[in-house]
């Protein structure tokens, strides 16, 4: 002990009496982009001890918000979420509230609440880059992906920033959509795909018809309980928050020539082009020309990056700025996705489509 009242500690450091230390919640992660190579996704990780990810995310949703605007997807891992109530929680602090599963068009199973399955696809196919319901009227902000089991090889998620894809577009493409927008017709009822009552949950062709006329989607009942949809939606959009100008849609995705060639082959053995289960066409009804498709799908792939999923990752996408996919996987792979903020684009006028 010292003479002057005062304790010394161990290697003459004087010990009094404590002093609160305030650590920033920043301070509590460690951030860098995943890959060297872009910004896409920035990798998020505990500098250290144990940090509650939806507390830190609900602490720090002004700087989560402006990193996701900056690059499209941000990738937490090493959290310690280890189950679907805590993805769920994880979400709602990102999302401020999660979305249904409205008008769909792949096969999803509810695992909880408001989270589904990520898709349920045959495992040996991929699944083409694309924007979360992009086809719709109003579609989610921001979706997310949890990983609670990563597949034994293969079943990565990739991603692709939808601003770069717009750039690299040929000009007179992004005009030839720009002017005309894109034609997405669907045929429920062949056998092939989502039956109505799933896609729009409901037995009721009185809700379909009233869900038809507020979203701007033509709809026609054909004989055997058939149903077919239309509706045309721009394939350039402006981010609401961002600015940024986006190549958004479905029009790659949903035309027949972009799904794997024995299925391709199989459907068009089976039905014309005006009857597949799913088809697009430009606005005004004409056919896609097959280069701009073979352009456009080499594009989303020249932008594409992808990761190997790790049990616990949660990926926070910003569902405009960025486009998801899915590789094809071998093993047991569970991965869980939620969707957030819903934003209703611009409308096509009618007479704009035609």
């Amino acid at each position: 002990m010292s003479d002057n009242g005062n304790r010394t500690g161990f290697g003459g450091f004087k010990v009094g009496t404590r002093k609160s230390v305030k650590v920033s919640s920043e301070d509590l992660v460690r951030s860098r982009p995943l890959f060297d190579s872009g910004d896409l996704p920035l990798l998020v990780e505990p500098a250290g001890g144990a940090v509650n990810l939806a507390d830190w995310l609900r602490d720090n949703r002004e700087t989560v918000e402006g990193r996701l605007a900056r690059h499209g997807g941000i990738l937490f891992r090493g959290f310690g979420v280890d189950d679907l109530a805590a993805f769920e929680t994880v979400a709602d602090a990102v999302c401020g509230g999660l979305l249904d599963y409205r008008e769909r068009s792949s096969p999803r199973s509810r695992l909880q609440g408001n989270v589904f399955t990520s898709t349920d696809h045959p495992a040996d196919q991929e699944i083409f880059l694309h924007n979360e319901q992009s086809y719709n009227l109003t579609w989610p902000l921001k979706i997310l992906f949890y990983c609670q089991v990563p597949a034994q090889a293969g079943g990565e998620t990739p991603i692709a920033d939808c601003r770069r894809v717009f750039r690299r577009i040929p000009e007179e493409i992004r005009q030839a959509f720009r002017r005309r927008h894109y034609l997405y017709q669907r045929n429920f009822g062949a056998g092939f795909g989502l039956p109505w009552q799933t896609a729009f949950q409901t037995d009721d062709r009185a809700e379909v018809e009233r869900y038809c006329a507020a979203n701007d989607i033509e709809w026609q009942w054909r004989d055997d309980d058939r149903l077919r949809t239309r509706q045309v939606r721009r394939a350039v959009v402006d981010h609401p928050r961002t600015g940024d100008t986006l190549w958004f849609n479905h029009a790659t995705f949903f035309h027949v020539t972009t799904l794997e060639p024995s299925v391709r082959d199989a459907l068009r053995a089976n039905f014309a082009d005006d009857e597949l289960p799913n088809q697009t066409f430009y606005g005004d009804g004409a056919d896609i020309e097959p280069e701009v498709l073979d352009t456009l799908r080499a594009i989303y792939r020249q932008e594409t990056v992808t990761f190997p999923w790790q049990q616990g990752d949660v990926l926070v996408l910003d569902n405009m700025l960025t486009a998801h996919g899915r590789r094809p996987f071998s093993g047991r792979r569970s991965i869980a996705a939620v969707m957030g903020e819903p934003h209703t684009g611009e409308r096509v006028a009618a007479a704009e489509a035609r």
